[in-house]
């Protein structure tokens, strides 16, 4: 239940999760199941219960303009992006990011959840995620008409507005449809899920899903506006590090909560390294840099952050072409009302999703595969002396990858323009395929700038610094810039919006990818699971090295990133977390017997 900060102050909990987003409300959820312990979860951000913006499907972008819903995050200036910043945009309030992104659903590939075990993190694998997963998940499936139609056979996935032009035109190009995408191999082409609630035509994300129907537990506090600027820790005889509170702002006012049994960090990729080194956990020179003292080295903290590379092309549709887009309601405000009056029953623009995805490996979107793949081995190879071992290991599986033909190569489509660098014409529609790289070699760092908690760190995810990521988004975008000469989409586009027709040679790609590439915000590993002697920050029981009862559970700890939209695998980390947390405390009841 929703608590005044007076009721938790200076109080003793079993478990403080510190973040209430994809996977903190979760966790905390599955935690309260337990009546016999306190469990205090703390939300930098409001509730944002009932919220309409957040609520309605095809709402898409209007939560990044303004601070309500969302942390305006920057970068800091990219070498390899001309020197300029991108926006790092994340969720904000109960739900997290999962309450502002695009609701598609997908599930990685088995194997590449099986690398998680080969980096050394026993029990982390393909059978475990399907396992678990299948307790967050309520799969409803189209009617059988609706399946043929799509060309997709549910039957095969194992669950616990759409663009047919676009499915075959990319048929056309030589891609075959995906046999099993959300079983464990999603090459090919496919209708995604949403996480849509059919029932009431709403999204469905941790809040609806965890929260509310839980929200009377007298076991589950939930402070909002409630920010986690740091640990209070002691050291162990052994030297390990133990939580014994969490200092926390609301309202500008410093509070403390104490902890009886564990802390758990769910601040996101972002934000739970930050609060590590504010606690005096992390890198030596870091922590010298903002004043900090150290209490424990951990040099791998921070570091390992990988993110999914995005670029934008889009296409004006032709007048004479039914096709509604988002685009409709930006110019005609007048539709708003009818359309999210029409969303109530199941129809209009704001019940649309980005479902079309494609996941294709180099050599099926280019004929320079090869020599693409020799050129990574031959990079790599020539400075794999000045690469930690941890870092070796994941280049060879990252190259075992691409020699294997994994599907790093993104392609989803999105129902209006979603880029405003190019502004768009009034009354045009338009038709965006966000195309991506998901196997990115380029490594960055997050790491604190000061000891004040509401000093964002730096956030350095040092963009292309490795060429072969900027040859393989140039070899797909002009495959996807190739779509608009295929039917049925050429017979449905007026012409190329963005990059645009003065953008033809490789080299004027490869500048207005530097100019203009972002990232789909599936940013992970700056706390990574690993052994501490690969510099990792977790074990395989999320608890952070060095200490006996701090965990992280987030995106943050994953080593490695994998192709596809990571929400599902979020999830799977807080169930995986609970259970991991029940377990400790029935073992450690039996020891009390």
């Amino acid at each position: 239940m929703l608590v005044a900060v007076e009721e938790v102050a200076n109080k003793s909990f079993d478990y403080v999760v510190i973040g209430g987003g994809n996977a903190g409300l979760p966790l905390a959820v599955r935690l309260s199941e337990d009546p016999t312990v306190s469990v205090l979860l703390l939300e930098a951000g409001d509730a944002n219960l009932n919220h309409v913006e957040i609520l309605r499907p095809g709402s898409f972008i209007r939560h990044f303009f303004g601070k309500e819903y969302v942390y305006p995050y920057m970068t800091n200036k990219q070498l390899f992006l001309n020197n300029s910043v991108r926006p790092w945009f994340r969720g904000k309030g109960l739900g997290g990011s999962a309450a502002v992104n695009f609701q598609l659903w997908m599930r990685p590939p088995a194997e590449e959840v099986n690398d998680l075990e080969r980096l050394g993190n026993a029990g982390w694998n393909w059978d475990d995620f399907q396992r678990l997963i299948r307790k967050v998940e309520r799969f409803y499936p189209p009617t059988t008409e609706v399946q043929q139609r799509l060309n997709s056979d549910c039957n095969n996935w194992n669950l616990g507005s759409d663009d047919l032009k676009l499915q075959q035109t990319v048929l056309n190009s030589g891609i075959e449809l995906a046999c099993n995408p959300l079983g464990g191999d999603p090459t090919g082409t496919f209708f995604a899920p949403c996480t849509y609630d059919p029932t009431t035509h709403t999204r469905a994300y941790p809040t609806t899903a965890y929260y509310l129907p839980n929200k009377e537990r007298l076991n589950l506090k939930v402070l909002v506006f409630a920010r986690g600027n740091r640990l209070i820790t002691t050291k162990e005889l052994d030297g390990s590090i133990v939580a014994t509170a969490v200092e926390l702002d609301h309202g500008g006012q410093i509070y403390t909560v104490n902890v009886t049994r564990e802390v758990v960090l769910s601040s996101g990729t972002l934000k739970s390294p930050h609060i590590l080194e504010l606690s005096g956990i992390g890198r030596k020179d870091v922590l010298e840099k903002i004043h900090v003292p150290l209490k424990l080295e951990l040099p791998g903290l921070g570091e390992n952050v990988q993110e999914h590379l995005l670029i934008a092309i889009s296409y004006e549709i032709r007048d004479d072409v039914q096709f509604d887009t988002i685009d409709l309601l930006r110019d005609y405000p007048e539709l708003v009302e009818k359309h999210a009056e029409l969303r109530t029953s199941g129809e209009g623009i704001f019940t649309m999703g980005l479902t079309n995805a494609t996941f294709a490996s180099v050599d099926t979107i280019s004929s320079k595969a090869r020599a693409i793949i020799q050129g990574a081995r031959d990079a790599i190879l020539a400075k794999i002396e000045s690469y930690s071992s941890a870092l070796q290991e994941q280049y060879k599986i990252q190259l075992e990858r691409l020699e294997n033909g994994a599907p790093s190569c993104e392609i989803v489509s999105f129902p209006g323009l979603s880029t405003m660098y190019n502004p768009p014409k009034f009354g045009k529609r338009y038709l965006t395929l966000a195309v991506g790289l998901n196997h990115p070699f380029s490594r960055g760092t997050i790491h604190s700038l000061s000891s004040d908690p509401a000093v964002d760190p730096e956030f350095d995810p040092h963009y292309l610094d490795h060429d072969i990521d900027l040859h393989i988004m140039t070899e797909l975008v002009k495959f996807t810039r190739g779509l608009s000469r295929i039917s049925p989409l050429k017979d449905v586009i007026a012409k190329e919006h963005n990059p645009g027709q003065g953008v033809q040679t490789d080299e004027e790609i490869r500048e207005w990818i530097r100019d203009r590439c972002s990232s789909f915000w599936h940013t992970a590993g700056s706390c990574s699971m690993l052994p501490q002697a690969s510099d990792g920050v977790v074990d395989e029981k999320l608890k952070v090295h060095g200490t006996t009862n701090i965990r992280v559970a987030d995106l943050s700890i994953l080593p490695l990133h994998f192709v596809g939209h990571p929400s599902s695998f979020v999830y799977y980390i807080a169930e995986k977390g609970a259970e991991i947390i029940k377990a400790t405390r029935s073992d450690e009841q039996v020891k009390d017997l």
